[in-house]
């Protein structure tokens, strides 16, 4: 546990130490504030009922292409600069590595999507949202923050190249968005739903993001973190033998 303590706030200290990390942190924050003022202006100012869950439903789309920039580096770096093998050296279990890394990376997912509650304070003084649907909206978007950071770590793990690592889990993060519209798109019915219940989107925009905290969605985001964690694991265990 130790160790994985210090993995995990090592890791963490490098997003405050990392240019990329603010700028990510900035565009998120300077995008999310015009995504906030369009919608008030659309309610009148905030005089027609206002929604609080909009801004996650734009942070949700946004995490598809910022998530594969937070990641790229942790184990790819590791890779290209040769450390990794010293970490290996180490008394600290390829699981601890692998879990220390996400906990850092999932950690800072956490800070960005904790700044965006500045949209809801100002919410909640010009026309107070349904805060349950709020809340529901921001475990579903930290859930799924967390399932999308998985997968880019797992394709960081892949290749020694940052841009590389970037751009697989860029696309596989759009096509597992985007696995409900292409499931429609399939004639054979059994095959279709196959492809639908991995998709990001209905799994949180039809559930958290609509108020309603389903099950089979935690069960599916805590699932695919598992998988994607221990499908890493297994790949880092794999360099020992190289």
């Amino acid at each position: 546990m130790r160790s994985l303590w210090i993995i995990f706030r090592r890791e963490l200290a490098q997003y405050f130490t990392s240019p990329i990390a603010y700028l990510v942190a900035f565009a998120v924050l300077v995008l999310g504030g015009f995504v906030f003022n369009n919608d008030l202006a659309a309610r009148n100012g905030g005089r027609a009922p206002t929604d609080g869950s909009v801004i996650l439903t734009y942070f949700a789309y946004f995490t598809l292409f910022f998530a594969p920039l937070l990641t790229m580096r942790l184990m790819a770096e590791e890779h290209r600069e040769g450390t990794i093998e010293l970490l290996m050296t180490l008394p600290v279990r390829d699981g601890d590595i692998v879990l220390g890394k996400f906990l850092g990376a999932w950690g800072y997912f956490s800070i960005i999507l904790a700044l965006t509650l500045v949209y809801q304070i100002l919410l909640i003084w010009l026309s107070p949202p349904d805060l349950g649907k709020v809340i529901s909206a921001y475990f579903g978007v930290w859930l799924y923050g967390g399932a999308s950071i998985a997968v880019g770590l797992l394709f960081s793990a892949l290749t020694e190249n940052q841009i590389v690592a970037a751009f697989l889990s860029t696309a596989s993060l759009v096509l597992l968005w985007l696995a409900d519209l292409v499931g429609k798109l399939i004639d054979n019915r059994p095959f279709a739903e196959l492809v639908r219940t991995f998709s990001f989107q209905s799994h949180y925009l039809y559930s958290f993001a609509v108020g309603l905290v389903r099950l089979n969605d935690l069960v599916f985001f805590v699932g695919a973190i598992t998988i994607m964690l221990f499908v890493t694991t297994r790949l880092v265990e794999s360099r020992r033998w190289r």
